[in-house]
């Protein structure tokens, strides 16, 4: 079989896992004509996804019983709000920066319609989605050195690429918001989102209401330097009004609840 790239083969990976109820990894190596470091990277990439388990040498399908939990579908219903939501403020020929995460990978395939975009990214994954769209963007990455926790490039040299440029929008995600103090990140490697917010004219952060008031010690980023905060219909009207007391526009996304 031909090198395919990225999502192709991730996609044909499910397909077969479908098929087969089990597959290994040596196996699809041969099989996509890769390593076996690439191949572990994709299933790793569909566990993290909720797609698969992986076991010793390969994976095999996600218990029913998880597949239909309601809270993971829950989950899935505020972050296809939020990214709808902060795709909508995106225009053609914009510059962006997208920030490494699930929040906002998820807006990616909503940027289909966006024409003539610039994109930067500290994401290998988000690079290699952004590759599928259509109307492709140019794409570029900050280099740096490899965070395995947050699974995105870091550091000295990721700052200074940044600073070398300016963009219009700014799109990271957050472990936790404080409604008095910020953005909050359980991540000690946090420099390079504040350089990000810098050299952006306008930073959105996208998270879950379910992440307001989460203890997390360390600020990422202080309201001072956030213009909007798009979250979900969860968040109360008394942390909304907090928040928007800094000075940060908060869109709530999504149906109202119930």
């Amino acid at each position: 079989m031909n090198r395919r790239n990225t999502q192709i083969r991730r996609r044909a990976i499910l397909e077969k896992l479908q098929e087969l109820g089990e597959v290994s990894v040596d196996e699809l190596a041969r099989e996509f004509e890769t390593s076996e470091v690439t191949v572990r990277k994709d299933l790793a990439e569909l566990e993290s996804n909720g797609m698969l388990l992986r076991r010793y040498g390969g994976a095999v399908p996600l218990p029913q019983e998880l597949i239909g939990e309601p809270a993971a579908t829950k989950l899935s219903e505020q972050k296809e709000s939020i990214s709808k939501a902060a795709a909508d403020l995106i225009r053609d020929h914009y510059r962006v920066i997208i920030d490494s995460g699930s929040t906002t990978a998820a807006m990616l395939p909503l940027l289909q319609s966006k024409r003539g975009l610039v994109v930067m990214t500290n994401s290998l994954n988000i690079a290699n989605a952004l590759r599928e769209i259509e109307n492709e963007p140019t794409i570029l990455m900050t280099g740096g050195t490899w965070d395995p926790r947050s699974e995105a490039f870091q550091g000295q040299l990721a700052e200074q690429v940044l600073k070398h440029y300016d963009f219009d929008q700014l799109f990271i995600g957050a472990d936790g918001i404080d409604v008095e103090r910020g953005t909050t990140t359980y991540n000690e490697l946090y420099s390079l989102s504040q350089v990000m917010a810098e050299v952006s004219r306008e930073v959105i952060v996208m998270a879950e209401s379910s992440k307001i008031k989460r203890k997390i010690h360390n600020l990422e980023l202080p309201w001072s330097e956030v213009d909007v905060l798009v979250t979900d219909r969860g968040i109360s009207l008394t942390d909304k009004e907090k928040i928007e007391q800094q000075g940060v526009n908060v869109i709530c996304a999504g149906a109202p609840e119930e």
